[in-house]
């Protein structure tokens, strides 16, 4: 759903135009882009990013 102020993405798609918001298309495709990433650095669960991200922090 469009909002005053939101940034729009324009698609042609067999001949009809498609209006989105920018936003949600740019996350979308980060999500895409990173899906099985997680599996691949060692993570299994939710705690282990957490666990990972404790450690970072404490090296700061």
């Amino acid at each position: 759903q469009l909002k005053t102020g939101d940034k729009v993405y324009f698609e042609e798609k067999k001949g009809k135009v498609y209006i989105a918001n920018a936003s949600q298309i740019a996350l979308a495709n980060a999500q895409n882009q990173m899906q099985g990433e997680a599996e691949k650095a060692g993570f299994q669960t939710e705690e282990d990013v957490v666990a990972y991200i404790k450690e970072l922090r404490k090296t700061r």
